[in-house]
């Protein structure tokens, strides 16, 4: 196994101007796994429940996502209730039942600690710290948060940021833990803080990659249908860290083209809802949109003489 995802699996129901669903797969953990596994090998740890539908934990294996970290106990499984708007740009969370994921405690088994690449979706700080100390020596560990945390752990989360090698946060979520309105400000503030790259995703604007001294600017895929955006950012850290584990190697250029393939990747999740568009990818598919993309972002080569 190459990739290693700590999140969530959670039953999700979801209503956008273009339908609704009601308890379909969702969950950090599940999109991100579904995404890293149509690039390499992928393993998730996280907590069901006694109602989580075996038909969902077939997809999983039929994707050939390793389930050994997965517990079911005794309760409901988290469960999120929310709902977009026409422009699609933010959900409204009606209703949050953590249920059995209040109790998360990850525990990473024995044939996972090894596991050279490692995502660390969006849960407690306290828990990614914990996870830390369960895998040896990772070559590369990417961490996701949000706003909660930040206004309710943000000092544990600045501690586990020293810990990782890159942090993939939304643009108003790094202003918030800057403190500042300036963008640019708000990433040089986390690059001190110790993580040698950041991912600044900006929805339909595409992503900005900060690595080590370079920056590079990923452009969003333009898309003609989009039914339900949950899932787009997990799904692209997904596609991230899976490219880069294919890849093999850890640079700005393999980091670029991770973020390209994160990006692709979350073009597919939102034009269907939950995980039906993401659970029915051909390699054709992913590789000519990728294709698709760089030949939109490519520039001209001709010069302006002023």
């Amino acid at each position: 196994m190459d990739v290693l995802i700590i999140g969530s699996i959670a039953l999700d129901d979801v209503k956008t101007p273009a339908g609704e669903v009601k308890n379909a797969l969702g969950g950090s953990a599940v999109y991100a796994s579904l995404a890293a596994g149509h690039f390499a090998p992928a393993g998730i740890v996280g907590v069901i429940g006694e109602d989580f539908p075996e038909e969902h934990i077939r997809l999983l294996r039929e994707h050939h996502i390793q389930m050994e970290g997965v517990e079911q106990i005794a309760g409901n499984t988290f469960h999120w209730s929310g709902c977009y708007e026409h422009d699609m740009g933010t959900a409204q969370t009606l209703e949050t039942q953590l249920n059995v994921f209040a109790g998360f405690s990850p525990k990473i088994p024995r044939s996972f600690q090894e596991t050279p690449f490692v995502f660390l979706a969006n849960i407690d700080p306290e828990l990614q710290a914990r996870v830390l100390t369960q895998v040896h020596q990772p070559r590369f560990v990417l961490l996701d948060t949000m706003n909660h945390w930040i206004a309710h752990q943000r000092d544990k989360l600045i501690e586990d940021m020293a810990a990782v090698d890159m942090v993939v946060i939304n643009q108003e979520e790094a202003r918030q833990l800057a403190g500042t309105a300036n963008l640019i400000h708000a990433v040089r503030w986390l690059r001190r803080q110790g993580a040698r790259g950041i991912i600044i995703k900006k929805g339909e604007h595409g992503a900005l990659v900060f690595w080590e001294d370079q920056i590079g600017i990923i452009p969003a895929f333009p898309l003609e249908t989009v039914k339900d955006p949950t899932g787009a950012g997990d799904t692209f850290a997904g596609g991230f860290i899976g490219t880069l584990a294919r890849l093999g190697e850890i640079n700005y250029e393999t980091i670029r083209t991770a973020a390209v393939m994160g990006t692709i990747m979350a073009s597919f999740t939102v034009e269907d809802f939950s995980v039906q568009r993401l659970s029915h990818l051909s390699k054709d598919e992913i590789q000519n949109r990728g294709e698709e993309l760089r030949a939109m972002a490519r520039l001209s080569e001709k010069k302006v003489i002023l």
